[in-house]
């Protein structure tokens, strides 16, 4: 299987230097900081049509992350969880997944953002428009993770 290779459309700016510094999800701080995502001039043309977006999904390489660990005890549960039944960033391929409300353009190609979770500089891979007819998935189950949500 051939390795791929990505090629970072732009830049993430955010208030967190370290990933230590990082919330663990995006919607924790409180208040939410404005970020932005800095799209390099030669992709901007591909941001035509995102205005009337109240949400983007954002794809970004997390290249400060700790080297690959299949198996976990989460700070917050008491039992060992396979990476791939969590979100922590330290994965085989270190893809971040962040679905940011889109607060619009602060100049061309900065799109300014709520929810994110990385740290400043990070690369972003991708944005897509986040809908609701497709990505919301009303029955969805948390696996493990409902026991916490009630705690």
């Amino acid at each position: 299987m051939p390795n791929p290779v990505f090629a970072p459309i732009g830049l993430l700016e955010t208030p967190w230097a370290s990933p230590a510094d990082c919330p663990r999800n995006g919607r924790q701080p409180n208040p939410l900081p404005e970020c932005r995502a800095v799209v390099e001039e030669r992709w901007r043309q591909g941001l035509q049509g995102l205005e009337g977006f109240s949400h983007l999904i954002l794809l970004y390489w997390l290249n400060q992350a700790p080297p690959a660990r299949l198996s976990f005890t989460p700070p917050f549960d008491d039992q060992p969880r396979g990476v791939f039944a969590t979100r922590a960033p330290f994965r085989p391929n270190p893809i971040g997944l962040s679905v940011v409300r889109f607060l619009g353009f602060g100049a061309p190609g900065v799109l300014l953002v709520e929810n994110l979770d990385c740290v400043n500089g990070t690369p972003l891979l991708d944005i897509k428009p986040y809908l609701a007819s497709t990505d919301c998935e009303p029955g969805a189950t948390m696996g493990w993770l409902e026991q916490h949500r009630t705690r």
